[in-house]
């Protein structure tokens, strides 16, 4: 209990205990380590954006531009670098796209507050500026709308809008993937009367090796990586479709019990009374019209038997997940019991096809024409694991692009344009403040430009060059001049190629700015002593 006066705040805490304060200590070292994290990320930015190479703690190698990915696979252990990982994965969680913006901006915000706190400005009146310049962002921000997506249910209307996300993704397939994901997220809106909401787990992926970019497609309903458990390999004309959440096999009693056997006869008449039982259940199934049968546990052999004398097609689903799915893209209700389902608790699909592709024996079950279907899945083919995987992180965001125009259909100006724009807007709004604030305002404009900058970087053009010439054309008026990576200014007009989601631009631009202002409100970093003992 003694307290040691001379060892100052670390004299009361435990021993190995650290405690960091002030501006050098505490503000500097977490703006210097949020900085880092930024300036890793940068260069991804845009369709030139560098890739990185990851080998994570499993020794898994992953090669992607994908800032979420990045963000999430470096394992961040620097608590202030931490809070700008975590707003980064906040935006994958709710928009699905902009987390590099994320990033980028927060990194930008606070290296510009460094430069204010050296000349002697207090962190209170740099948060204080950071926030008005924020709110007036707000208040800006839906005037710089060029268009919007007027009819989300028409899929080459979609796929024009979210074309720039692929490309930011994966530059070159944009055209071919954009289109694919719009048909399969048109594929499971609701009919015209009801709202258009898309959930992104209805848009399912199926990665198989072999082939190329251009041979991915897109279908109505789901992929099974597995082949029938029956001789039944194809089944046409609506066949219907039942589903059990348990075993195709004889159930099991509850509590243990042993059965005496004395003689042969009984041992014979024990197995067929429970082959019969057996096949009762499934010549009900069969009686009622059903030609899938699909099992959410282990088929027995005797089951097998059964259902190949009634000619029923049988998969083995072992993931709970994937037979929920499966309910969805037929329309069945998955069943706890074994037996004959009524006609309410059947589905159906127009076509289940068993046939390999990629090398993998594979069940394809389609819903053709206007059937309606809850699932589609979008059938990714490319050379290596890496690059496929990659078109799967570009499809995710194209996913959840096409979700947030359900929600909000209005477009901006994309290629830095936006973002050159709202940073000329504060600038005006800069020149009517009088207060301290007015420093950190200017700052909040300049750090916009840090978008237009690594776009031209990423690209091979002058930074200097671009960012003077935007700034000539905003001033003039064009709303819309971005950074065109052909080496030239895309000039404006409604009709600029790229365009950015007004509800990714929107939230990108609270998390970063939440993030930032929380790492300058820190005086005090306190750490304990770390448990465990001595690492390794």
């Amino acid at each position: 209990m003694n307290l040691n006066m001379a060892g100052g705040a670390q004299g009361m805490m435990k021993e190995g205990s650290t405690l960091a304060d002030g501006v050098d200590e505490a503000v500097l070292k977490n703006i210097g380590a949020t900085k880092q994290l930024a300036k890793i990320v940068q260069s991804s930015l845009g369709p030139n954006g560098m890739k990185k190479l990851i080998i994570n703690h499993l020794g898994k190698t992953l090669v992607s531009s994908d800032c979420g990915t990045i963000a999430r696979e470096l394992e961040v252990v620097h608590p202030a670098a931490q809070m700008v990982s975590m707003a980064s994965a906040a935006q994958d969680s709710e928009v699905g796209d902009g987390t590099n913006l994320v990033v980028s901006f927060s990194g930008e915000l606070l290296k510009l507050a460094e430069e204010l706190l050296r000349t002697g400005l207090h962190t209170s009146e740099i948060v204080q500026g950071y926030e008005l310049a924020y709110a007036e962002c707000v208040r800006v921000l839906p005037e710089l709308e060029i268009a919007r997506v007027k009819n989300v249910r028409d899929a080459n209307e979609v796929a024009k809008a979210i074309e720039p996300v692929v490309a930011a993704k994966h530059e070159g397939v944009e055209g071919i993937l954009s289109k694919v994901i719009a048909d399969a997220c048109v594929a499971v809106l609701p009919p015209a009367p009801e709202a258009p909401i898309l959930k992104a787990d209805q848009v399912r992926i199926a990665k198989l090796r072999g082939g190329d970019v251009a041979s991915s497609t897109m279908m109505k309903g789901m992929i099974v990586m597995r082949p029938s458990e029956t001789t039944v390999q194809q089944l046409e004309d609506r066949s219907k479709v039942v589903a059990f959440n348990c075993g195709v096999e004889m159930a099991t009693t509850e509590t243990k019990g042993t059965v005496l056997i004395r003689t042969a006869d009984e041992l014979i008449n024990y197995n067929k009374s429970e082959e019969r039982a057996l096949e009762a259940i499934v010549k009900e199934i069969a009686d009622s019209g059903v030609k899938l049968v699909i099992s959410g546990g282990s088929v027995s052999d005797m089951a097998v038997h059964f259902l190949e004398k009634y000619q029923l097609m049988c998969l083995k689903i072992t993931s709970k997940w994937e037979l929920r799915r499966l309910c969805g893209a037929t329309g069945c209700t998955a069943l706890v019991r074994l037996g004959a389902p009524t006609p309410e608790e059947m589905g159906s699909a127009s076509k289940v096809t068993t046939k390999e592709l990629g090398g993998r024996t594979v069940t394809v079950l389609e819903q053709l024409g206007d059937a309606q279907t809850k699932i589609a899945t979008v059938v990714l083919r490319a050379a290596t694991a890496s690059l496929i995987d990659d078109l799967e992180r570009a499809v995710d965001d194209g996913v959840n692009a096409v979700r947030m125009l359900c929600k909000d259909p209005r477009l901006l100006a994309g290629g830095g344009a936006c973002e050159m724009e709202l940073s000329k807007r504060l600038r005006d709004f800069c020149e009517q403040s009088q207060g301290m604030d007015h420093y950190a305002l200017a700052k909040f404009a300049d750090a916009f430009e840090v978008v237009p900058r690594a776009l031209a970087e990423t690209s091979g053009l002058d930074q200097t060059k671009v960012i003077a010439e935007l700034r000539d054309q905003h001033a003039a008026g064009d709303a819309t001049a971005g950074v065109d990576l052909a080496a030239t200014l895309s000039g404006g007009g409604t009709g600029a190629p790229v365009r950015d989601g007004y509800a990714v631009k929107e939230s990108a631009l609270r998390l970063a700015v939440d993030a930032a202002v929380t790492v300058l409100r820190v005086d005090q970093i306190i750490m304990s002593k770390p448990a465990g003992g001595p690492k390794k």
